[in-house]
């Protein structure tokens, strides 16, 4: 009978493979790179700031000045002096009759070395 079954027969060990190891999503700028720079930020003032060798990139939220630093290094191949952030905070729009929110943004200033710089235009 099933129901008075000996402890030794249903008490076999399971084997499992062992547990593998999360990868650390700072410790790798590969994966992470693209996701960390949204885009170029091409403004009025933003284009003021190139003759100072310095460029203007929208960043994730979640962004901190060194994986900033490491994400521009490894996408166009320069070395950054500076990393200055700017979080624009929310602003707030009537849309007719209903209001809402434009969304934060926040933004990063990027420092290079001098004699480095960024093709963001191209010519034709």
């Amino acid at each position: 009978m099933a129901l008075f079954a000996n402890k030794e027969e249903t008490t076999e060990k399971k084997v499992t493979a062992p547990k593998k190891k999360k990868k650390s999503i700072v410790a790798t700028t590969d994966s992470v790179a693209y996701r960390i720079l949204t885009k170029p930020r091409i403004t009025e003032k933003a284009h003021t700031v190139l003759g100072l060798n310095k460029y203007v990139f929208q960043v994730s939220a979640d962004a901190t000045k060194v994986l900033v630093k490491k994400a521009v290094e490894e996408i166009y191949g320069v070395s950054v002096v500076a990393v200055n952030t700017v979080t624009i905070p929310a602003k707030k729009r009537n849309f007719g009759r209903s209001s809402g929110f434009k969304s934060s943004i926040k933004k990063a200033i990027v420092t290079l070395k001098e004699g480095d710089s960024i093709d963001l235009f191209q010519a034709e």
